[in-house]
């Protein structure tokens, strides 16, 4: 395992972390025995950060990560977010008193008496601008509840915002070979400000292993059913915002970046690992041979300057223009 430093924290995370988004709910079935031996493996081999939410499961996805790190509270570091318990239009959502109930329940669940890192996870812009969810955020972290602070984006824009906030410490961004705009100039910016960079949905729910047909069906508890288009939430969060038939589609055109590199979803990760301003990329998983076959990307060789270029110009070429929602 090899580790890169969180921006300008003091933590020192695994290049392939998880997200727990997966074996929390919305991504069909999961099993807790399988999730619990996947979270293991994960961190026999040396992950050492997890990526959670306060929703995910309604909490469940933060219960069995306090399980699986009992007693290692201080070597795997629990990144986890808030404010989509409420109503993320409404101020109050962002109140202090409300900002202290996420957190305190989140610690519960984690069974910790501090989180490593709290996010705000996919606020309106509006929210951001207003400020003062920061300044509570700010108490806390001065109160020894949170080690550091940060925000879950979903735009660029967002992301440019929350960088020049002194006290946030972390971003994290939709980014893949789908969805390339970031690394234009969020990420300069970020590495510029000493913000860490958290990438989620590295393989674009799935489109990027290739394993995906034209008529593959999900279940109805799965948000690349009731989402595919945005019915729930940002559609960007659900095959990076692409319909799904033509992401399929653009993924069949990314095929021959497997050659050499094992398989599609590993080289989709090397090539997020390949921009050094990334902290950590979070795929998720559901049981042990997933753990393993992500974990695999750290074998993979880096793409050569003629291959970025050609991945490039097939993103600009081929797919920007079929991304739906903020970006």
């Amino acid at each position: 395992m090899k580790y890169r430093q969180l921006g300008n924290t003091d933590l020192e995370v695994s290049e392939v972390s998880f997200g727990t988004w997966g074996i929390g709910g919305d991504w069909g079935s999961s099993n807790d025995s399988d999730a619990l031996r996947g979270l293991e493996t994960a961190m026999e081999q040396g992950v050492n950060f997890f990526d959670t939410a306060d929703v995910y499961g309604g909490g469940h996805a933060e219960e069995l990560l306090a399980k699986a790190t009992k007693g290692k509270e201080d070597k795997i570091h629990i990144a986890t977010k808030f404010c989509r318990a409420g109503d993320i239009h409404d101020l109050n959502t962002y109140s202090e008193a409300s900002i202290r109930s996420f957190c305190e329940n989140s610690l519960k669940r984690l069974q910790r008496e501090r989180i490593d890192l709290y996010q705000i996870h996919c606020p309106p812009f509006a929210i951001l601008k207003d400020g003062r969810v920061f300044e509570v955020l700010d108490k806390l972290k001065a109160e020894g509840k949170i080690r550091h602070y940060g925000v879950s984006v979903e735009t660029v824009g967002e992301g440019l915002y929350c960088v020049d906030v002194p006290g946030v410490s972390a971003l994290q961004v939709i980014f893949n070979l789908f969805r390339q705009k970031p690394a234009e100039e969020l990420f300069s910016a970020a590495h510029k400000a000493g913000v860490g960079l958290l990438v989620r949905l590295p393989l674009a729910s799935g489109l990027l292993t290739g394993k995906f047909k034209a008529d593959t069906t999900f279940s109805s508890n799965d948000h690349r059913n009731f989402n595919a288009n945005g019915e729930a939430f940002n559609v960007g969060e659900t095959f990076a915002g692409l319909p799904f038939a033509k992401g399929v589609e653009l993924a069949d055109g990314l095929s021959w970046i497997a050659e050499g590199r094992g398989d599609m979803a590993r080289a989709s990760m090397r090539w997020i690992l390949d921009h050094q301003e990334v902290s950590c990329v979070i795929p998720g998983f559901k049981n042990v041979k997933q753990v393993e076959d992500n974990l695999g990307t750290l074998n993979v060789q880096s793409f050569s300057p003629e291959e970025l270029e050609r991945l490039r110009r097939y993103y600009e070429n081929e797919v920007a223009e079929h991304i739906r929602g903020v970006y």
